[in-house]
């Protein structure tokens, strides 16, 4: 049985945009913008370190992948595509009569860890998770993904704080800070100001990375794993929302904008231009 974490799936990031609108013009669905700012994420959280035995997704002894940020479903879902567990008939059939994906994330589909859209919620089940491992004494990681937004819920807090009681140094809160949430800037509707201090200050080891560096998130995950010690890990993500398609980056219409035909082909035009096989 296989339990490399290093995958041999390559996720290119322009083509994990393309399936994500593929997937929200099939399902003339929302939270494009949501999805894209995670994309590099995910793909170095899936090429990397995300351990699937037999590449199986309810597989014991798998690492987790909590997204707490429910709404930004179809990049992990675009993910599940490059590994195989979804195919081509649910991507096209996305959102459609009899189609078992959903726009939040839904713990009911294999390789989905929890039903989260609640926000708050999910980093705390992730934060349950990392403590059950631990009690079982196995070296599974768990990685919560969170909005920045989404940081203004005191579940967050809560759950940091338990964290830091209980020395969960599996588990990595991972911050997707692209500045927006659903009804404005994070600065309009709460400020959240220096985020790498907070965490630390609740006993967190922290890194802030370019988001959209690859090379430069596979890095600082590496460096938070190789701290010593006993404090939880976070990893502050600096994010351009609606990131891969100009007219979209930085415009938080595109929280809730549907995909019509002309602005669909514009955006895979600009995605193909980055497309590797």
């Amino acid at each position: 049985m296989s339990d490399s974490r290093a995958s041999s799936h390559a996720y290119p990031v322009g083509r994990l945009r393309r399936t994500v609108l593929e997937m929200a013009y099939a399902g003339s669905t929302v939270h494009i913008g949501c999805a894209f700012s995670i994309i590099e994420l995910l793909a170095v959280l899936y090429r990397r370190f995300l351990r699937y035995p037999d590449n199986h997704p309810d597989a014991e002894g798998r690492d987790f992948l909590v997204l707490s940020k429910g709404h930004g479903v179809m990049a992990q879902y675009a993910c599940m595509v490059e590994r195989g567990w979804l195919g081509p008939e649910d991507v096209s059939n996305y959102f459609k009569d009899g189609s078992h994906l959903k726009g939040l994330s839904d713990s009911r589909v294999p390789g989905l860890e929890v039903t989260s859209g609640s926000l708050g919620h999910g980093f705390s089940v992730g934060v349950g998770m990392a403590m059950g491992a631990l009690r079982r004494g196995t070296d599974q990681k768990v990685y919560a993904v969170v909005g920045d937004g989404e940081i203004n819920e005191g579940p967050i807090w809560e759950g940091a704080l338990v964290a830091a009681h209980h020395g969960l140094h599996n588990l990595m809160l991972i911050v997707d800070k692209n500045g927006f949430q659903a009804m404005g800037t994070t600065d309009e509707v709460l400020a959240l100001g220096d985020l790498d201090a907070k965490l630390a200050s609740f006993g967190f080891d922290t890194v802030t990375v370019n988001g959209h560096d690859e090379a430069a998130i596979e890095a600082a995950i590496t460096t938070l794993w190789q701290r010593p010690g006993s404090k939880p890990k976070a990893l502050i993500a600096n994010t351009v929302k609606g990131k891969g398609v100009s007219f979209m980056e930085n415009d938080n219409r595109w929280h809730y904008t549907r995909l019509d035909a002309a602005r669909y082909a514009a955006a895979l035009a600009e995605v193909d231009s980055g497309v590797t096989s």
